[in-house]
C-alpha cells in the first residue's frame, strides 16, 4: 500500500512497515530541540517526572538534545538572564553536546541545518512552532509543547497522530523577484490560516524543484502559519548538495 513521505518516516521510526493516517503512534526521535524560552519549562517538567521514583534524572541521549539560546541573547532583563543561567547549568550538568549559547550562534532554525544536525528522513521535534522548517531537507519535523519535550528527553520517543497529507503542486515559472516567501504567503492566503490544521503540506512541482534550499526553508518554516503539523519537500540534488 502506498504511503506519503511523512507516513514512511513515521513508520520507520516506530518500527512499522505501514502507518495509517489518523493512527496514534509512539515514534523514536532523532533530535529534540528547544530554546531559551521553552527549555526552562521543559527542565522543570523533566525533573518532576522522576520525583518519587528513586531514579536519577537521565536523558535518553545527550547527543540528540539540542538547546539554542537565541530569543533573549543578549539578555533583555534580569528574569531572562536567570532563565539562561538555569538552562546553562542544566546543559552542563547533563553534558549536552549541542548546547549553543551567546550571541554568536544565530537563530535556531538556521543553525541546525548549518551544523549538519538534520538529515533527510530524520524525525525531529522541537519546543518551538517553527520546527517544521527542517521539512525542506525531507525530514519530518514538528513543534511540541515543553511537557512533550520533557517526555522525549526521558524516553527518546514522542506520541503523535499520523497526519493526513495535502499535496500542493506548483506549476509554471516564477517571475523576477518572486521567491519562496511569496509562494507560501499566496498559498496560506488561499487555504486560510487554519486550512491545514494538523495536516502535512507536501510541497512539490516544477517550481519547487527550481527553488534554492533557502527558499525551501522559508516555505516549510511557514507551514505552521496555516495550522499544518509539518511541511515537507522531497529530497533532490539541491538537498544533497546543501
Amino acid at each position: 500500500m502506498s504511503q506519503t513521505i511523512t507516513q514512511k518516516i513515521i513508520a520507520k521510526h516506530c518500527g512499522k512497515k505501514y502507518v495509517e493516517e489518523g493512527e496514534f503512534v509512539l515514534a523514536k526521535v532523532d533530535l529534540a530541540l528547544s530554546n531559551d524560552v521553552t527549555t526552562p519549562l521543559a527542565i522543570k517538567q523533566f525533573y518532576s517526572m522522576f520525583e518519587g521514583t528513586n531514579k536519577q534524572p537521565k536523558l535518553f541521549d545527550k547527543n540528540k538534545v539540542v538547546i539554542v539560546l537565541d530569543h533573549f541573547t543578549p539578555n533583555k532583563d534580569i528574569p531572562s538572564a536567570q532563565q539562561n543561567k538555569f538552562t546553562t547549568e542544566f546543559a552542563r550538568k547533563f553534558k549536552i553536546k549541542h548546547f549553543y549559547s551567546g550571541g554568536y550562534v544565530g537563530i535556531e532554525h538556521a543553525l541546525l541545518p548549518e551544523e549538519g544536525l538534520v538529515k533527510p528522513g530524520d524525525l525531529v521535534i522541537g519546543a518551538d512552532s517553527h520546527t517544521c522548517t527542517y521539512g525542506a531537507l525531507g525530514a519530518f519535523s514538528t513543534g511540541v509543547g515543553s511537557t512533550d519535550l520533557a517526555s522525549v528527553w526521558a524516553t527518546g520517543k514522542v506520541w503523535l497522530k499520523v497526519p493526513q497529507t495535502i499535496k500542493i503542486v506548483y506549476y509554471g515559472k516564477l517571475n523576477k523577484n518572486v521567491f519562496g516567501k511569496d509562494l507560501i504567503l499566496a498559498t496560506i492566503a488561499k487555504i486560510g490560516v487554519d486550512g491545514a490544521n494538523y495536516k502535512t503540506i507536501e510541497l512539490t512541482g516544477e517550481v519547487i524543484k527550481k527553488l534554492s534550499i533557502y527558499s525551501r526553508f522559508t516555505m516549510t518554516n511557514m507551514a505552521i502559519e496555516c495550522g499544518a503539523k509539518n511541511g515537507i519537500i522531497e529530497p533532490d540534488e539541491t538537498t544533497f548538495e546543501y
